[in-house]
């Protein structure tokens, strides 16, 4: 004998809430939720899931935000280097001399240095690394 209970529910709609989970089930989508049955299920799980870990620890939501939001800070920060670190090393294999306060894009088109000056030999490879 299968193990299945059955529910009927049933949706005011003249009610904001129920009108909200209705407009919900009706747009679901069928890629991620095969049946209203599953989708019903999944958010009655999550919400309660949420709920009970909430009451015994008031500060879940909170930590949990604080990791999205480190998480995008640390996102940003690779962006941020992987845009500047070529930049930086084709700086360095040059022999550029780039003041502190001036940015790497926003480098005046001339070079602090004359060409003639560097030669490969001046160039200290061991931050390269062997």
């Amino acid at each position: 004998m299968n193990n299945i209970k059955i529910v009927t529910l049933r949706f005011n709609l003249d009610k904001p809430l129920y009108k909200k989970a209705w407009d919900y089930l009706q747009n679901v989508d069928k890629t991620k939720f095969k049946s209203h049955n599953f989708a019903i299920a999944t958010s009655v799980s999550d919400y309660f899931e949420r709920h009970y870990k909430n009451q015994s620890d008031p500060y879940f939501e909170t930590r949990e935000c604080e990791k999205k939001f480190v998480q995008q800070i640390i996102s940003e920060v690779e962006k941020s280097l992987t845009n500047s670190v070529p930049n930086f090393l084709t700086a360095c294999l040059a022999g550029l001399k780039i003041p502190q306060n001036q940015s790497y894009q926003s480098q005046s088109p001339e070079p602090v240095y004359a060409p003639d000056e560097v030669s490969v030999d001046d160039i200290d490879f061991d931050f390269v690394g062997g």
